[in-house]
C-alpha cells in the first residue's frame, strides 16, 4: 500500500461527502468475492476514473483509472493499524469554500505528482 493522497476535487467531495483519502496497490493484490463490488463511471473525471463501491452497504471502496496498473483504495475501509500516513493533497485548488486545507507543509497538486511516496 502506498501512503495516502487526500483529494479535494469536486467528484471526491460529492462521492464521499467531504474529500477522498486513498492509498493504492497493484490491481492484482485486490480480491473481490463474487459480485460484491459495483462500479460507476466518474463522469467529470479528467483521468476517466471509475469508482467501486460495496454492492451490499454502498461504502466507497475503490477508484480506478483505465491507464493505471494500480487501484486506489479508500483508506477509511482499511482495518487499523495501517502504518500509512498522509503524503499530500490533490486538487487542493478545488477545495470547497468550507474546506480549510491545512498548511501542513505536505506537497500539493503537481508537487504531489513528483513527490516520492512511501510504500508499505
Amino acid at each position: 500500500m502506498r501512503d495516502i493522497s487526500v483529494c479535494h476535487c469536486v467528484e471526491c467531495r460529492r462521492w464521499s461527502g467531504y474529500l477522498g483519502a486513498f492509498s493504492a496497490t497493484k490491481a492484482e493484490n485486490i480480491v473481490v468475492a463474487g459480485d460484491a463490488l459495483r462500479w460507476a463511471v466518474s463522469p467529470d473525471s479528467d483521468r476517466h476514473f471509475r469508482r467501486g463501491f460495496c454492492g451490499q452497504c454502498g461504502s466507497s471502496v475503490l477508484l480506478q483509472s483505465p491507464d493505471s496498473e494500480y487501484l486506489s483504495v479508500a483508506v477509511g475501509t482499511l482495518d487499523r493499524p495501517t502504518g500509512l500516513r498522509i503524503a499530500g493533497h490533490w486538487y487542493s485548488h478545488h477545495a470547497g469554500d468550507w474546506d480549510d486545507v491545512p498548511d501542513d507543509g505536505l506537497p500539493r497538486d503537481d508537487e504531489l505528482a513528483r513527490s516520492e511516496r512511501r510504500w508499505t
